[in-house]
C-alpha cells in the first residue's frame, strides 16, 4: 500500500535522491566560500599594515543620501525599494486585472425554457384579464380597466364587494369555480415555490392568489367566528330573462351599465366547504406574512364551521335554479369536507381536520370507494381526487398511523387506482384518435377536466420520487411512475399543439390558436368608443378575428372527433374559465424541468405538530 493524492499523484516525499537537499546545500557553500571573512584574512596574513592598506586600500564610509518630503524624511535607497516594491505590485497584481476588465465578457448562455414554462408565463396572464374591481397600475393589460366598482351595492358590505375575477367569457363573479381556482393555485405554489422563482413568476402568482382571497374575505364576515349568510355570486342570467343581464347584453365590463345584483346564500356547505380550502391553502402561500395568513386561517375556520352547521347543508345552488345550477350546478359536498378538512389541518396543525377528513362516514357519503369513473375526474364540482391525493401526501411523507392509518391507506389506494384509470390501457374513458383523454365523456370543455388530471398525475409522480418508489401498482400490472409522467406530458402538449388540428388551445402560445374566443372584452375594440348592451352584439356576430388576443387562455377544446371549430357562437369550444385555467397553470408549473425538478416536501407541514408521542424524560437514577 502506498499513500495516494486522489488529486493527481502521489503526497510522499522523494529522499533517496536528495536533489533539493543537495542543491540547496551546493548553494550555501558556495556563497560562503565566496563572502568568507575568515578566508580573505588568512589570504593577507603575512602582508604588514603598510601592504594591506595598499592592497585594500584605504576603508571609505560612503555617506547615506536622503530625500525631505517636508513631513518624512527616507533615504534613497528605501524610496528605491518603496518606488520598485509599487511597480512590481502593479504588475503582478493591477495590471491582470485592467487587462481581465477589457476583454469582453463571456456570459453563460441562459437556459432555454421549455415549452411548459413557456405557455405557462402565458396562461398566468390570463387572470390579470379576468380581474374586477379597481386594477393595479402594474396589471399589465392595457385593454383592461377598472370596472365593477358598484358590485355589491345591494348588500351590506362597507365598500361593496368590488375584486375578484370575471368567470369566463361573460362579467359574472361566480364565487364557488372562484374559490376552487384559488385553492389550485395555492396547492401549484405550495408544490412548487422554487419553479416560480426561478422562472421569476413566484410573486406574479402570490398576488393573483391575494386577489381572490381578499375578494373572498367581503363576501362573509371574516371577523365573525359564526355567519349565517356567504354571499355566492355577483350578476347572472336567468334562462327566459328579457331585462339587461350579463347574458343579455355583449358588453366589456368597463362598460357594463344593466343591473348585476348579489345572489345570497344561507346555506351552503359545498361553497362554504371550498371557500375554506381555498382561505386554508392561500395561508400556507402567506405563511411569510403572519398578519395575513392569520386573518386568512380565522375565515377559513368560520367558513368551515357555517359548512359543518347540520342546519345549513343544502347545496347552495339548489335556491337558484336559474341563476346558478344552469352553469355551477353542485352535485354534493362531502368531497369539499374532505378537501376543506384537509387544508385546514395543513394550515393549522389541528388534528380534529384530520379525524374529520379520515371520518369514514365522509368517503361513504361521498361515493369515495365505488370507483365510479367519473368520480376519478377532477373539477371544480368533483373535489374527491385532488383532496384523496392531498391526504395521501401525508401518509407517504409522514405516516401518521394509527388512528388514521386504515382510512390513509384507503385513500392512498384509490388515488393509485385514479391513476390506472387515466391511461390508455386500461380502457376506463375514451380517447381521440389523435390522443385526447375524454374526461368529459364526449361532453364540453374537456381541456379543463385534462388540465386538472394532468396535474395529478404529475404531483403524484413528484410524490412517489420524493418517496423513494419508483411506480406502483394497477392491480397484478406494475406501472412504472415514468408511464403516469408520460400521460400527463402527452395531454398537455396535445393543448399546446401537439394534436390533429394542429391547433395551441392556449391563446397567444404558438402561430397557430383560436381567434374567435367567446369573450366579451377581447372581441370589442379597445377603441374608447361606448357600445351599449344590445350595440355590442355586432362584434359577436362579425366573423372577423377578435381585435385583442386574450393571451395565456385556454379555451374549451375540441370535440371527441378531434375536430374543433374556431366559432365565437360555440362557447363551449371557444370559451375559456377560470378553473379550466387554474389547472392549466398547476399542470405546466408540475412538468416543466426549466427550473429544476421536484417538489417542496416540507413547506405544506410547517404547521403540522409532531404525530408521535414525544419521547419521555429518562426515569430517575435507582437508589437502592
Amino acid at each position: 500500500m502506498h499513500t495516494g493524492n486522489n488529486w493527481g499523484g502521489s503526497f510522499e516525499i522523494n529522499h533517496g535522491e536528495g536533489e533539493l537537499v543537495t542543491t540547496s546545500g551546493e548553494y550555501d557553500r558556495s556563497r560562503t566560500s565566496e563572502w568568507d571573512g575568515a578566508a580573505l584574512y588568512h589570504h593577507h596574513q603575512h602582508l604588514d599594515e603598510t601592504q594591506q592598506s595598499w592592497l585594500l586600500g584605504p576603508q571609505e564610509k560612503k555617506k547615506t543620501k536622503y530625500v525631505d518630503f517636508g513631513c518624512i524624511v527616507i533615504s534613497h535607497k528605501a524610496l528605491k525599494w518603496i518606488l520598485g516594491s509599487i511597480v512590481l505590485a502593479f504588475c503582478v497584481i493591477g495590471l491582470p486585472i485592467i487587462i481581465a476588465n477589457s476583454l469582453p465578457k463571456h456570459k453563460s448562455p441562459p437556459i432555454t425554457p421549455d415549452n411548459y414554462s413557456v405557455a405557462l408565463h402565458k396562461a398566468l396572464l390570463f387572470f390579470n384579464a379576468q380581474k374586477s374591481g379597481k386594477l393595479p397600475k402594474n396589471n399589465g393589460i392595457p385593454w383592461r380597466g377598472d370596472s365593477g366598482l358598484n358590485d355589491g351595492n345591494d348588500t351590506d358590505v362597507k365598500g361593496g364587494l368590488a375584486g375578484g375575477y370575471y368567470d369566463a367569457g361573460d362579467n359574472i363573479k361566480f364565487h364557488f369555480p372562484m374559490s376552487y381556482s384559488m385553492t389550485m393555485l395555492s396547492w401549484s405554489v405550495i408544490e412548487y415555490p422554487d419553479k416560480y422563482k426561478n422562472i421569476n413568476e413566484y410573486n406574479h402568482a402570490r398576488d393573483l392568489i391575494k386577489w381572490g382571497t381578499d375578494y373572498l374575505l367581503l363576501t362573509f364576515n371574516s371577523s365573525a367566528t359564526k355567519i349565517n349568510k356567504i354571499y355566492c355570486q355577483v350578476g347572472g342570467h336567468q334562462n327566459g330573462s328579457q331585462a339587461p343581464d350579463d347574458h343579455d347584453c355583449w358588453q366589456k365590463p368597463e362598460e357594463m351599465d344593466y343591473p348585476r345584483p348579489t345572489l345570497t346564500c344561507q346555506s351552503g356547505p359545498d361553497l362554504a366547504g371550498e371557500m375554506a380550502a381555498a382561505l386554508a391553502a392561500a395561508s400556507i402561500v402567506f405563511r411569510d406574512d403572519n398578519v395575513y395568513s392569520t386573518k386568512l386561517i380565522k375565515g377559513a375556520q368560520t367558513l368551515f364551521a357555517f359548512a359543518r352547521d347540520n342546519g345549513k347543508r343544502m347545496a347552495y345552488s339548489r335556491p337558484y335554479p336559474a341563476d346558478i345550477a344552469p352553469y355551477y350546478n353542485s352535485t354534493g359536498y362531502y368531497d369539499e369536507y374532505m378537501w376543506g378538512a384537509a387544508w385546514l389541518f395543513y394550515a393549522t396543525g389541528n388534528n380534529s381536520y384530520l379525524s374529520l377528513a379520515t371520518n369514514p362516514g365522509i368517503p361513504k357519503n361521498a361515493k369515495a370507494f365505488y370507483m365510479i369513473p367519473d368520480l376519478s375526474v377532477p373539477s371544480w364540482n368533483n373535489k374527491l381526487p385532488s383532496a384523496m391525493l392531498l391526504l395521501t401526501r401525508l401518509r407517504l411523507f409522514l405516516n401518521p398511523g394509527y388512528p388514521y392509518e386504515d382510512m390513509l391507506q384507503m385513500y392512498h389506494n384509490v388515488t393509485g387506482l385514479n391513476m390506472c384509470s387515466y391511461l390508455h390501457n386500461f380502457h376506463v374513458f375514451n380517447w381521440t384518435n389523435g390522443g385526447l383523454i375524454m374526461l368529459s365523456r364526449g361532453g364540453p370543455q374537456d381541456l379543463q377536466y385534462v388540465a386538472n388530471a394532468a396535474f395529478l398525475a404529475s404531483l403524484f409522480v413528484d410524490y412517489l420520487n420524493a418517496s423513494g418508489v419508483p411506480g406502483w401498482y394497477c392491480g397484478n400490472n406494475y406501472i412504472s411512475s415514468d408511464v403516469l409522467r408520460s400521460f400527463a406530458a402527452s395531454q398537455m402538449d396535445y393543448i399546446l399543439g401537439n394534436n390533429p388540428m394542429n391547433m395551441s388551445y392556449v391563446v397567444g402560445y404558438g402561430n397557430k390558436f383560436p381567434r374567435h374566443v367567446h369573450h366579451r372584452g377581447a372581441s370589442t375594440p379597445n377603441d374608447h368608443k361606448y357600445y351599449s348592451c344590445q350595440g355590442g352584439w355586432k362584434w359577436f356576430n362579425t366573423n372577423n378575428a377578435n381585435p385583442i388576443n386574450i393571451t395565456g387562455a385556454m379555451v374549451g377544446g375540441p370535440d371527441q372527433f378531434d375536430k374543433f371549430s374556431d366559432l365565437r357562437n360555440l362557447y363551449n369550444n371557444t370559451e375559456p374559465t377560470m378553473a379550466g385555467n387554474a389547472g392549466l397553470v398547476a399542470a405546466l408549473v408540475s412538468l416543466t424541468t426549466t427550473a429544476g425538478n421536484g417538489i417542496d416536501k416540507n413547506t405544506i407541514f410547517t404547521a403540522v405538530p409532531p404525530l408521535y408521542p414525544q419521547t419521555p424524560p429518562s426515569p430517575p437514577p435507582w437508589k437502592p
